[in-house]
This record gives structure tokens, C-alpha cells and sequence, in this order.
């Protein structure tokens, strides 16, 4: 998700409605002692936070000799922990991280450390659009993306500032501060202020859904508020404390989740399309709840946002790299959502769905898979629209077949329970925030990467050439010619 300008497509205003959720207390949970002297997590929630202040790395680290430059932060090799999840935060959510973000973690079960890794660092094109009332409050931060590890208890990070002249950076990212203005002098863009690596530990997978013909769990005795709140607002295409929604009937063929990587994708059943009526609205794919995922629903805000309708579906990656194994997908999920919510400062998990490279379909922000959820995934865009993430890295990996059906089915439901083709484009309206005034008309395919609104890699190149053939496939399972 690599942005060198911000540009945007965005969408039009709309009406934004508000559900109530009761917050529960948080529950106190113990994390494993180390042999060093470590941070405290953040909270005491089921998984955790370790928010760790990047100092400066040495003398060598400044510009030119001038003192007020540090062009390096970071931390040496250190225990902490047990994190999965890891990525870097600073102060002001409107300031660009000119540089490289590197991290080696040492593994939990061997004691191996990795190679150095890449975080990707820009990732301003993500979050609520400028004038929401999620946008406006004042928790937000600046952030990389997060980079999947795996279980780890030693860190390594180094944060450098990209060299060069400042010609083309965005207005006022630097010299209104001392170090600032000497990393201007010395033609150096200087880092965030308040720069800090994030560990997470996204906490244990949610217990097993109930084996099949055990009688369904009541919300009142078996669900917390927060719980059954969201699960009410899946009310109608599954039952409370559900595991998964299923796939609508006819779909059963190719609703079970795929595990492997490399599978065939699936094509709709026989006389599925010709079955299809007008409105076009493909058969609803299985979805993972946010209960099957494990979604804490106290840490979010309270309450659900929807804007009036969608239109657009934009496909991003989340960038968190492919080295997960779909068993995990819900692990990486519950991290980024701590993620977003603990670190970023966002209400809620960002995106609307996700999708793991095995094709299994997941919710993402709460407030009702069939209901026009407002998502924080594409900065000025999301009103109006919805934010699919792919859980991966695909600017040099080709995402699986599997991941593209996914997608194409997904979008073939949710885009026609508004009445949507697919194939076609949309006229979006800029929320600001971006290259596009506020307020400026923009036509865009109705299936888009996150690059065609945005100067940014997200969806990689290699998923966002996949994406006419998705068009197509959720044309044909909304039974369109």
C-alpha cells in the first residue's frame, strides 16, 4: 500500500445512523512472565498490546551532523512478550512517514530469529472519512500497516528516514517542528513525532461452535450486550452466537470453505444463473461471523454507523504479508482489529469483509453483513461504499484462484441487495482528504482496487489484475449476461 501522493475517489454523503451497545467491563487476563524486566501491556482485555517508545539509534543516526535530525529510531534486540502482530504508530494521524520500517522477531517456539522484514509504511489512505464523526476524534493516529510474525518474544526494529530532497513530500509533514526544520536543512524528511512499535497479541481462538443439531444458544444467558448486539444486527441470516452464516440455498456447492491455496475456483452450480431473477442478486456466500473469528466486542466503540446504500466495492490487501496458514486467518484477523481499534485509534475493525488466500469470507466491521455498514478502509471514500480486504501481500504474489471467487461472489450478493451490476461503473463524490476536492464527481469501475482512487500499491498489482476477472464472475452469479 506504498502512496506516494494521496489521491482519492470518494463517496457521496449520507445520512449515518447510530445503534446502541452496552459496553461490558473488561475481564482481567494474566500474560506469561519473561526472564527481563518487560513493558505492561496496554490493557488487560483477552489479548494484548505492548506499546514500546522508538528512541534514537545511536550518533550515527543524525543528518549531516546536525543534532536536531534524528533520521533513525528504533530498538535494539529485546525479550518482551509473547505478539503475533506488529506495526508502528505516531501522533499525528495527518503526518507521512517518509522512510523504511524493518522488524526481526524471534520465534516463540524455536528461539530463530527472522530476516529483517518490511512493514509497509504508508497506510494514511486507510481510515474514516476527514469530516465523520470518526474522523474527527481526537484517539486517532498516524500507522504503518501490520505485519503478520507469527508467535514471537524477542523484537528488533529499525525506523529510517528516506534520504533526498523534500521537493514533492506533502505541505506541512515537516518544518513546523525543531527536528523538522533541521531534517529540511539537512534534505532529509524527518519522522513522525511520537513514533512507537506495536506488539499484539491477538489472544486465544474462541472456543468451537456447538456440533451440528445442539439447540442454539439465547442471547440472554449465553451472549454478553455487546455480543448479542452484534449478532442481532445478523438476525435475520443466522441464528444468535452463530459460528458462520450460511450460504443461501442452491449455493451449497460452493459455500464450504476452501483449504488449499492452490484450489480450483468455483464456478456456479448448473441453472444457478438461469435461476437467478431480476433485482440480480447473487446466492449469499458462507460468511464467518465476528463471533467465529473471535472479535472481542468490548474494545470497540458502541454502536453501529451505516451510510445510505452501496454503490462501489473497493479491494484492498491488508498487507500483513502471506505467511499465515488459513487456520490462522482469524488470528491475523483479531490482530489487525486490535490493531485498528487499540493502536490506530479507529471505532471499530476498518474494512466490511475479509477474505483469507483459501477464499474463506469473513465479516469485518460490525452492524449486519446485509446492512449498508459505514467502513473506515479507503480515506475519503466510504460513504457509500464497502472495503473488502485480502488478507496478504500480492504486489509480487499472485493471489489464488480461490481468492478471486471469493470476491466475485461476495461482491455478486452484497452489491445486489442495492440493485448493482458489477461490470458497471459509479459516480462517487469525494469526501476530501485526498488529491479530489470535496465534493467532486468521480467515475470508477463498480468493482475497484484501491488504486484507482488513491496513488498507492493497494491491491498489489498482482491481485488488482485479477479484479476484471471478478467482475465478470460476479456478473455471471448475479445471473447477467
Amino acid at each position: 500500500m506504498r502512496a506516494s501522493l494521496a489521491s482519492s475517489i470518494a463517496v457521496a454523503c449520507a445520512t449515518a445512523l447510530a445503534l446502541p451497545v452496552i459496553l461490558v467491563a473488561p475481564a482481567t487476563a494474566t500474560a506469561r512472565p519473561a526472564a527481563n524486566a518487560l513493558p505492561p501491556a496496554q490493557d488487560e482485555l483477552p489479548g494484548s498490546t505492548q506499546s514500546l517508545p522508538l528512541p534514537p539509534l545511536g550518533a550515527s543516526v543524525r543528518s549531516f551532523g546536525d543534532p536536531g535530525a534524528v533520521r533513525e529510531r528504533g530498538l535494539g534486540r529485546r525479550d518482551v512478550r509473547p505478539f503475533s502482530l506488529v506495526g508502528v504508530v505516531w501522533d499525528d494521524p495527518a503526518a507521512e512517514l517518509h522512510g523504511t520500517v524493518q522488524v526481526r522477531t524471534r520465534a516463540t517456539a524455536d528461539g530463530v530469529w527472522s530476516p529483517w522484514q518490511d512493514v509497509e509504511t504508508h497506510n494514511e489512505e486507510h481510515g474514516a472519512d476527514p469530516e465523520s464523526a470518526e474522523g474527527a476524534t481526537g484517539t486517532l493516529r498516524g500507522s504503518t500497516a501490520p505485519l503478520w510474525v507469527g508467535d514471537s518474544d524477542g523484537v528488533e526494529i529499525r525506523v529510517r528516514a528516506e534520504e533526498g530532497t523534500r521537493e514533492g513530500l506533502r505541505e506541512g509533514a515537516a518544518g513546523d517542528t525543531p527536528e523538522g526544520a533541521a531534517a529540511d536543512r539537512a534534505g532529509t524528511a524527518p519522522l513522525p513525532a511520537g513514533l512507537r512499535v506495536e506488539l499484539v497479541d491477538p489472544g486465544e481462538d474462541p472456543a468451537p461452535p456447538p456440533a451440528p443439531g445442539t439447540r442454539a444458544m439465547a442471547p440472554p444467558a449465553a451472549l454478553t450486550a455487546a455480543e448479542a448486539a452484534a449478532d442481532s444486527a445478523n438476525s435475520g441470516p443466522a441464528p444468535y452466537g452463530s459460528a458462520a452464516i450460511p450460504a443461501s440455498a442452491g449455493d451449497e456447492a460452493v459455500a464450504a470453505p476452501v483449504h488449499a491455496a492452490a484450489a480450483e475456483p468455483a464456478r456456479p452450480a448448473a441453472g444457478q444463473a438461469q435461476a437467478a431473477k431480476k433485482p440480480y442478486i447473487g446466492p449469499r456466500p458462507r460468511i464467518i461471523t465476528r463471533k467465529g473469528w473471535g472479535a472481542d466486542e468490548r474494545i470497540r466503540e458502541k454502536g453501529f454507523v451505516y451510510t445510505k446504500t452501496i454503490k462501489a466495492a473497493f479491494v484492498h490487501h491488508s498487507a500483513t504479508g502471506n505467511n499465515y496458514t488459513c487456520g490462522q486467518a482469524p488470528s491475523v484477523l483479531r490482530g489487525i482489529y486490535r490493531y485498528h481499534v487499540k493502536s490506530s485509534g479507529w471505532r471499530d475493525f476498518g474494512y466490511n469483509f475479509a477474505v483469507d488466500k483459501c477464499g474463506n469470507i469473513y465479516e469485518g466491521r460490525a452492524g449486519g453483513v446485509a446492512k449498508p455498514v459505514l467502513g473506515a478502509h479507503t480515506l475519503g471514500f466510504n460513504t457509500n461504499s464497502m472495503g473488502i480486504a485480502v488478507l496478504g501481500t500480492f504486489s509480487s504474489t499472485t493471489p489464488p484462484a480461490a481468492v478471486v471467487t471469493a470476491v466475485a461472489r461476495l461482491t455478486a450478493w452484497k452489491l445486489g441487495l442495492h440493485g448493482i451490476d458489477p461490470k458497471g461503473t459509479q459516480t462517487l463524490v469525494s469526501g476530501g482528504g485526498n488529491l479530489y476536492k470535496k465534493g467532486r464527481k468521480v467515475r470508477f469501475h463498480t468493482i475497484a482496487g484501491h488504486r484507482d482512487g488513491f496513488a498507492t500499491e493497494c491491491p498489489g498489482v498482482r491481485l488488482y489484475g485479477k479484479l476484471g476477472a471478478a467482475r465478470a464472475s460476479s456478473a455471471k452469479y448475479q445471473g447477467r449476461r
